[in-house]
């Protein structure tokens, strides 16, 4: 029934990848199961037999879908079900689509849909770096028209030595984590973070996964082979007409260089005057004369991207007038919202951020819920895209992709510049709102986050800044340009995004998304050492605005005082169906957090002014402090007895004052001296080794009275 094959991929240190095809979702035009240990990946591939009608770009969708059951767990919420993408979900998503999306022929317009199902998991197997070779296998083993294949692994660098895939046990000591996407050729992309590394060691490490790349994407060739499916099916979904691509290039190709050499930095101005080129040419043609306007306009950008290219390559000018590794001008500002914890204006260009900063407590951490990764975050970082910021009139509905994708590459900028958890009690929000956008918003959101945490007095260990670079290559003169910090039209029409952030003394993180074949490492670390002169020079304009935090958080920016209780007292603090801590909560306007770490409790205190927190420091304290004979204390009448009176000296803590000690003279009823309510003075006198009830005194802090003659001749007359 089941025409099984098999391909295994040797790791080289005891581990193998097993891609298996013909036993799951034969129906697919390609599919394939990786195994890896326990961990299985299924990557299923299917394209329309034709194109939608007007469809000019290739319409791929990547779905990366991780199912709960695969690690023996339900899903949360009331409908107990997968529902959207997780936030982790969808950059898995993107990490293969940036793969495998420039692979595509240019003019196959199919819709292309690429699904990719963890169906069972390891949890020290990390599959995010085998998405990608699953998902290439798949087309491999299709008829689907793909000039790869590709893979994808993680690279890291523990205790100085490299690691492939290394196990999520193993990557919690890494200062490298990438994950490489490249054929047997070339690298295509590259995303993640760093412990303030040197250049040299990121090429170092870029090179060493290409190796292990090479091994994956030469099984997939041969897998291929074996099951005879090398050739692909073949398609006819564009209408070309050579003899008006030749009159468009004819008549175009001058104006539109000149248009470019106008050097004009207003983005809308650059915009208005290629299309008027456009329109004029259109302009020729009678109502009486039919002509597709949609090819004219698809062979108008050629023609406007070779002549962008071609004045940086032949005269080292860019579209707004900066020469290559030239950045636009900057303007930093601080705190230009008043009431917010922290906030910066961030402008390069016309790209700006408007970012925020938050502090909250512990039940302000964001909750993951992942099918292998459960716990809490204490910093969060989001980037808002609105439609305004690139001028379109439409709606902003739900967060993007694209969004969640600049985010976490901001986030891992900055996180691991983030103060030690010992010494921020604070859980922290950065919010980056784009308000313009000419490329590198990114990048913009982690100098204004590294500014506004900066405003917000949040001890950051260095501040992190960040450049986009990109590259116009020409493959026949061999002649190429690197730009620094690249305009939104530089991206769209060069051949390379290369993202890097860092300090003065490293890269943290990187993203980068090749578009050419044959990228050399020289290239790159021609690119990499003109983005650190880049980072450096942003670092400079950000240090005149805020050379370190501030000293102390704003005004009005909430407290938290951290306290360490022994384990034994957690139960005291929080009381009885919480009633303790509910009441000094409610008494003192705080909020209280009480944890479980290490073998003792960990208590945050959380107010929005010092009287507040005060008040309720005092209260935990005497609640968690241990009675210690010889201590004087304030304590309040609880109950009067015939015998004595029971005085709370500490919280939930009383101790007998008997009848006899509470004064010198004799007494015959306790409420001569002491009535329920009154405050009074008394020391702890003793405490039963065997009940540890306590014994108080009062008249032992009341000055002693002189002794009658009589009683002081018998005192006299017993010593002796």
């Amino acid at each position: 029934m089941f025409n099984i094959k098999e391909k295994n991929i040797d790791l080289g240190d005891g581990r193998t990848i097993t891609l298996e095809t013909g036993r799951l979702a034969r129906q697919a035009d390609g599919a394939v199961l990786l195994k890896m240990g326990k961990t299985m990946l299924l990557a299923t591939v299917v394209a329309a037999k034709e194109a939608k009608e007007d469809t000019d770009f290739m319409p791929l969708s990547v779905e990366y879908k991780e199912k709960y059951a695969s690690s023996g767990r339900i899903p949360g919420g009331f409908l107990k079900r997968e529902s959207r993408p997780s936030d982790y979900e969808i950059l898995v998503s993107r990490l293969v689509d940036r793969t495998l999306r420039p692979l595509f022929p240019d003019d196959f317009h199919a819709e292309t849909f690429v699904t990719i199902n963890l169906i069972s998991a390891d949890i020290d197997i990390i599959p995010d770096a085998l998405a990608g070779l699953a998902a290439s296998a798949a087309l491999a083993v299709s008829d689907i028209p793909f000039k790869g294949p590709i893979s994808e692994v993680r690279i890291a660098r523990i205790n100085n030595k490299y690691l492939i895939n290394p196990t999520a046990t193993e990557l919690k000591d890494a200062d490298i984590d990438l994950i490489v996407g490249a054929t047997y050729e070339n690298i295509l992309m590259v995303e993640g973070e760093m412990k303030e590394v040197s250049e040299a060691e990121m090429i170092e490490a870029l090179k060493v996964a290409h190796e292990a790349i090479r091994i994956q994407c030469k099984a997939q060739i041969e897998f291929a082979q074996e099951l005879g499916t090398t050739v692909k099916r073949e398609y006819s979904h564009e209408v070309n007409d050579e003899q008006m691509r030749k009159k468009v290039w004819d008549e175009t190709y001058q104006k539109c260089y000149q248009t470019a050499k106008s050097l004009t930095a207003d983005k809308r101005k650059r915009e208005e005057a290629f299309e008027a080129v456009v329109t004029e040419f259109l302009s020729q043609f009678t109502g009486e004369e039919e002509v597709d306007e949609a090819m004219v306009k698809r062979y108008y950008h050629e023609v406007h991207k070779e002549a962008a290219r071609r004045l940086v390559l032949d005269e080292n000018v860019r579209l707004d007038g900066r020469k290559p590794e030239e950045i636009r001008p900057i303007t930093c500002e601080i705190d230009p919202l008043p009431a917010t914890h922290g906030s910066a204006l961030f402008t390069r260009g016309e790209t700006q951020s408007l970012t925020t900063v938050t502090l909250g407590t512990k039940l302000d951490e964001k909750i993951i819920d992942d099918v292998l990764v459960q716990g809490s975050e204490k910093f969060t970082l989001h980037y808002n895209f609105p439609p305004f910021s690139t001028g379109e009139a439409k709606a902003a509905r739900g967060i993007s992709r694209r969004e969640i994708g600049h985010g976490n590459l901001a986030h891992r900028a900055l996180k691991n510049m983030m103060p030690p958890d010992e010494e921020n009690p604070y859980a922290i929000r950065v919010v980056s709102d784009i308000l313009e956008s000419n490329g590198s918003s990114s990048m913009a959101t982690v100098c204004a986050g590294t500014l506004a945490l900066m405003d917000a007095g949040i001890k950051i260990r260095k501040p992190v800044s960040g450049i986009a670079m990109g590259l116009i290559t020409d493959k026949e003169s061999g002649k190429y340009a690197i730009l620094s910090d690249i305009l939104g039209d530089e991206d769209h029409l060069g051949d390379m995004d290369f993202k890097v952030t860092g300090t003065r003394d490293g890269i943290t993180a990187t993203q980068m998304d090749i578009k050419v074949e044959g990228l050399s490492f020289e290239i790159l670390t021609r690119a990499l050492e003109q983005a650190r002169g880049g980072r450096l020079h942003i670092l400079d304009i950000m240090q005149e605005i805020i050379a370190e935090p501030r000293p102390e958080l704003k005004p009005h920016a909430p407290r938290i005082e951290m306290l360490t209780i022994p384990k034994d007292m957690i139960g005291a603090l929080i009381g009885p169906g919480g009633k303790v801590i509910q009441e000094i909560q409610r008494e003192t306007g705080t909020t209280i957090i009480v944890e479980e770490i290490d073998g003792h409790g960990d208590v945050n205190i959380f107010g929005e002014n010092k009287e507040a927190i005060t008040a309720a420091l005092e209260w935990v304290k005497k609640i968690v402090t241990v009675p210690e004979v010889g201590q004087v204390y304030k304590g309040k009448v609880k109950t009067i007895v015939q015998f004595g009176a029971f005085i709370e000296i500490l919280p939930n803590k009383d101790g007998l004052l008997h009848i006899s000690e509470i004064d010198w003279k004799k007494i015959k009823t306790v409420d001569e001296v002491l009535k329920e309510g009154d405050e009074v003075e008394v020391k702890l006198i003793d405490i039963d080794p065997k009940t540890g009830k306590l014994k108080l005194s009062r008249k032992v802090l009341l000055p002693r009275p002189p002794r009658e003659e009589g009683e002081r001749k018998k005192h006299e007359e017993h010593k002796h």
